[in-house]
């Protein structure tokens, strides 16, 4: 198969790049390096350059592709507060000028990276397809405009996709080529190892008198490798026929911080300090995934459900980068 990867270069990109190589696919990989880096590319053709250019997607597109994965949205919901405009032109107009061009060209397969952010406040745990979407902040509002606009292109036009929500990537490459190098990081256990390998002087906690057993929030974390098979999985369900569909993608597990926090001290062997804060507005207590209708019409299992594999993958790659 001839793939196109928007945002290859960034975390869950170039793992997925990495998956589609071996997999026998012919991969592409189109980004602007504005958060990726060029060297996590490992298979493939790279281009360099912003999918919001419709040039540039002309001339790329032309190559022909059986389909796209897209990877390329900002993603810090503070910064989505703060910068609204950012988010929409970025993830909403040139997500749509994407979905455009492909059809000019005959691509009518769509892979898209969505989030669990398009649910809001939850209304009960474990969250399936199913729960009220009101999300509470822009990057949120933005991935629920292109689950709706691609429901939309379906029935107009007969393009097919696939809608996958993130709960909490995580975890690192197996093989130790891979791993989350985000400038700033934000995503909890990567800043955890980084507090143990000296490279950050403390984690954070923030708020510790929530409804849970140890008072802290507790959010679903999903291998990065088992993310990406659920992609691939989404993948050969459209190549193959099937109907668009959109996924929930988490473990069904939570773990609460101070859980990651522990889990991470055993397996690194070394102090972790923690300077606990007051809780953050817009944390839930409980954020879990149901991914019951992935595995029963994708055939997809996580791989890796277990935190300890999950960290220990990452402090491999934090080892290696520190």
């Amino acid at each position: 198969m001839q793939i196109l990867v928007i945002g290859g270069a960034g975390y869950i990109g170039s793992h997925m790049v990495k998956m589609l190589g071996q997999q026998g696919c012919s991969v592409t990989t189109l980004d602007d390096l504005s958060s990726g880096h060029r060297d996590a590319v490992l298979c493939g053709d790279f281009v360099q350059g912003n999918f919001g250019d419709r040039a540039l997607l002309d001339t790329v597109l032309s190559r022909g592709f059986n389909a796209v994965m897209h990877f390329a949205s900002f993603i810090q919901v503070g910064e989505s507060v703060q910068h609204p405009d950012k988010y929409y032109r970025n993830n909403v107009m040139y997500t749509l000028g994407l979905l455009d061009a492909m059809r000019a060209y005959g691509v009518d397969k769509f892979i898209f990276s969505s989030t669990a952010a398009t649910f809001g406040e939850p209304q009960y745990t474990p969250i399936d397809e199913a729960h009220p979407q009101h999300p509470i902040n822009p990057y949120g509002r933005t991935k629920l405009i292109v689950e709706q606009a691609l429901a939309d292109y379906d029935k107009a036009y007969g393009f097919k996709s696939v809608c996958l929500r993130y709960f909490n990537a995580a975890g690192a490459d197996p093989e130790g080529e891979l791993g989350e190098r985000h400038d700033p990081e934000t995503h909890l256990i990567p800043l955890v190892l980084q507090a143990a390998s000296g490279r950050r002087p403390h984690i954070n906690v923030f708020g510790r008198d929530y409804d849970t057993p140890d008072g802290t929030c507790i959010r679903d974390y999903i291998h990065i490798n088992d993310l990406c098979n659920a992609h691939w999985l989404a993948l050969n369900n459209l190549i193959n026929g099937g109907a668009s569909q959109t996924y929930n993608l988490g473990n069904g597990n939570g773990f609460s911080v101070q859980e990651v926090i522990d889990t991470a001290q055993r397996i690194t062997g070394l102090d972790i300090p923690v300077i606990s804060c007051p809780r953050r507005d817009g944390d839930a207590a409980r954020l879990v995934a149901d991914s019951r209708l992935a595995q029963e019409r994708l055939g997809w299992h996580p791989e890796f459900p277990e935190l300890t594999t999950i960290i220990e993958h990452a402090w491999q790659w934090e080892r290696l980068t520190a």
